[in-house]
């Protein structure tokens, strides 16, 4: 019952106006203050600093440099695979895309359409396709890698609302995924044709950016922004970096038809490392 009321409660809090205050504190120089919550934060979430390139938490001028703070150059091996776990987080729900419906929780569906903004035509490119979904818990590393070698073809900024992307919430809340603001990521990849990488914002997520753009929120305009890189190069490898979420939240991955077999250890509610092995191509589309 107080589980189902706190979820509730979502639906009438402010969370634009939340969001938006808890951007500036994350991005604010407050000295000893900001040492202050990072050093909190620690000790709340259990944030293994001796993974990070910067361990000294007196170091970190602000939240969002803590937060997006890049790890150890050993922190990650990586798996000899066709695809990496492009997060650190916990698998929430993975599978296959059915009559275009993407799995949520139990009683849960929400249309690849909605997801990518109502785009029919960018949808049907994987009908009966693969889909992984990924949260990132406050304790998690926040830089988002890539699953396989990449070549950008488009950005979109969806906005939406701003729910909590907790298991609790997934569980409870329709269409999830497909009503919080997100910016859906479409590259080529010569080995399965092309993918896709949503990262979903949720309540507190300061912004969203990608390498090759910087911070793609704020603004937030009412209606979608596009951006196609037809006539940019912008190819990144497997485990490149791609993005990052100034305070965290879950990244969505799409494949088309029969591209990926995911890794037999996988199950919803593992705990996932970036650069452990995800995914294979299925024995029938790897080359001779």
């Amino acid at each position: 019952m107080l589980n189902h009321i706190a979820v509730m409660i979502q639906y009438i809090l402010p969370k634009q106006a939340i969001t938006l205050l808890a951007g500036k504190f994350a991005n604010a120089e407050a000295g000893w203050l900001t040492t202050f919550v990072i050093r909190w934060f620690v000790g709340r979430y259990g944030v293994n600093m001796s993974e990070a390139a910067e361990a000294d938490i007196e170091r970190y001028s602000t939240f969002n440099h803590f937060f997006t703070r890049a790890l150890r150059a050993d922190a990650r091996p990586l798996a000899r695979t066709d695809f990496i776990c492009p997060v650190d987080g916990t698998i929430s729900q993975f599978g296959n895309i059915e009559h275009g419906l993407i799995f949520q929780a139990k009683g849960h569906e929400y249309s690849a359409t909605a997801l990518l903004g109502g785009s029919e035509k960018l949808a049907a490119q994987y009908a009966n396709g693969s889909f992984a979904t990924l949260y990132l818990s406050p304790k998690d590393y926040h830089r988002i890698h890539m699953p396989c070698a990449g070549r950008l073809k488009s950005m979109i900024h969806i906005p939406g609302s701003l729910f909590s992307v907790n298991p609790l919430t997934a569980q409870t809340v329709p269409g999830l995924f497909a009503r919080n603001e997100r910016v859906v990521c479409e590259f080529e990849s010569g080995e399965i044709g092309r993918f896709i990488m949503v990262l979903v914002g949720a309540t507190i997520v300061g912004s969203m950016a990608t390498s090759w753009h910087g911070v793609v929120n704020p603004p937030r305009p009412k209606q979608p922004r596009g951006w196609k890189y037809d006539q940019t190069t912008i190819e990144l490898a497997q485990a490149e970096e791609m993005g990052k979420f100034l305070l965290g939240s879950t990244v969505i991955l799409l494949f088309p038809q029969q591209a990926v077999q995911f890794s037999q250890d996988w199950h919803a509610g593992k705990s996932v490392r970036m650069g452990e092995a995800m995914a294979a191509r299925p024995p029938q589309n790897k080359p001779a």
